[in-house]
């Protein structure tokens, strides 16, 4: 071919040779459908190179210090053209981010994309996901205002329970005895530099092994799974590039639209001798401190976390067994059968959570039931092992049904899951003064 003549020809192959770095010459033309990818993990891309560029021009004005951090945002919202702007843009990208991110995940799941040989993507997709979601948690204190002070108190506090090495852990990330100073340095470090860099590593290495192990191709239900080598392919540059900048740009609009009329919450500054009554965590973290409302605190910061962490690691290694299964990868909810299981399973844990939580509020206290108990067993092991042998019973159940054990995972999954939703909007909508269950419109 002939070497290109022009300035703007040179720019546009660079540009071309960079995106067949991330995507191959060609992909399955069913691969790019819109309603079976939504286009998640690329408009996860653009939020995050979004809080790359807004977050650098905030650095241009911040100071991680108590007293500088809040001088610093109430002269983003009055002093600096634009200032306000950028901050509600770089407040919005994250919180959207963690949702594609995990919205991305959710779609990865229910269409089985984690089977093999995607399995250690799944995992991948796991570490970003905690990696975003901690991003946030530290970006939080940024303000340094009541509501982030005391969210951040409340999330760290949760750390000392962890057995044996906690109180140090706490220390270490604190800095001290509790949030200070010490705290905003750390965190504003971690926040502009370390997490930032394990996204970017952890992407990179995400969107290669994307291209090496091949995106699942999506499939109508009882459809068989295609061949490869059949399937319809068409050239990534431009069928799949113009989709891509189309919903970035559609996103992109949407967010700046959002921010010009909503701005990032900041009340008066952080005042370690008077909180806000409630004191609540950041509303990802919100199921979290309503489970604390129902659990023993060692059984919230380290036994739950280890058992779901774990089950979620092992998932893609115990979902799949081909002499065991038919093949369902690509197949939103697996089968006709799934996806009834999943909707009644999104039911259960809907309503199963909610009279819970009101059984628990009002009418049993575990604790005055065995009061000659550690807390630790009657706050913790006993309201623990009870849910337990529930979803033990109906997972057996479920494949006493006929249910495939990659069904019965699925709903297993979909009720845990919507429980998990159900206590965070139970925590940030229903809890008013001390924490009492109410109203939204009372609280």
């Amino acid at each position: 071919a002939p070497s290109p003549t022009t300035d703007q020809e040179r720019m546009r192959l660079t540009l071309q040779d960079l995106l067949l770095h991330l995507h191959a010459p060609r992909v399955p033309k069913r691969a790019i459908k819109i309603n079976y990818t939504f286009g998640l993990g690329v408009l996860s891309t653009v939020l995050f190179l979004t809080l790359a560029i807004t977050g650098m021009l905030l650095m241009f004005v911040y100071t991680p210090t108590p007293d500088g951090a809040y001088d610093s945002m109430k002269a983003l919202r009055s002093d600096i053209w634009l200032g306000q702007l950028v901050r509600n843009i770089h407040h919005w990208s994250a919180n959207l981010m963690l949702i594609l991110v995990t919205l991305h995940m959710l779609r990865v799941f229910y269409t089985a994309a984690f089977h093999h040989p995607r399995e250690f993507n799944w995992i991948l997709g796991l570490v970003l996901l905690v990696l975003v979601a901690m991003s946030n948690f530290t970006g939080y204190l940024m303000p340094w205002d009541q509501l982030s002070y005391w969210a951040v108190t409340i999330g760290t506090s949760m750390i000392e329970y962890i057995p044996v090495f906690g109180q140090d852990l706490s220390d270490a990330i604190l800095g001290g005895p509790e949030v200070g100073a010490a705290t905003l340095r750390t965190f504003f470090a971690f926040h502009v530099a370390l997490f930032p860099f394990l996204i970017a590593v952890t992407v990179s290495y995400h969107l290669w092994r994307v291209r090496k192990d091949q995106i699942t191709l999506p499939r109508d239900l009882d459809e068989p799974p295609p061949d490869r080598r059949k399937v319809e392919r068409v050239t990534t540059v431009p069928h799949l590039v113009n989709l891509e900048i189309a919903g970035g740009l559609i996103l992109l609009a949407l967010l700046f639209g959002f921010s010009a009329f909503v701005d990032a919450p900041l009340i008066e500054a952080a005042d370690p001798n008077h909180p806000p009554n409630p004191s609540k965590a950041a509303w990802y973290f919100m199921g979290v401190q309503e489970l604390l409302m129902h659990f023993h605190p060692q059984f919230v910061s380290f036994v739950i976390p280890v058992l779901v962490g774990a089950a979620l690691l092992l998932l893609p290694y115990l979902d799949y067994h081909p002499d065991r299964a038919p093949d369902v990868r690509g197949i939103w909810f697996r089968s006709r059968r799934g996806r009834r299981q999943s909707a009644l399973a999104a039911t259960i844990g809907v309503v199963g959570t909610v009279l819970l939580v009101i059984i628990d509020e009002f009418w049993l206290d575990l604790p005055d039931v065995f009061p000659n108990v550690s807390t630790l067993i009657s706050n913790g092991v006993i309201p623990l092992v009870i849910p337990l042998i529930f979803l033990v019973a109906y997972y057996w159940l479920l494949l006493r049904r006929g249910a495939t054990r990659t069904e019965a995972n699925q709903a297993l999954f979909t009720l845990l899951f919507m429980a998990f939703i159900t206590l965070t909007v139970i925590g940030q909508f229903f809890r008013g003064e001390n924490m009492a269950l109410m109203y939204p419109w009372d609280v």
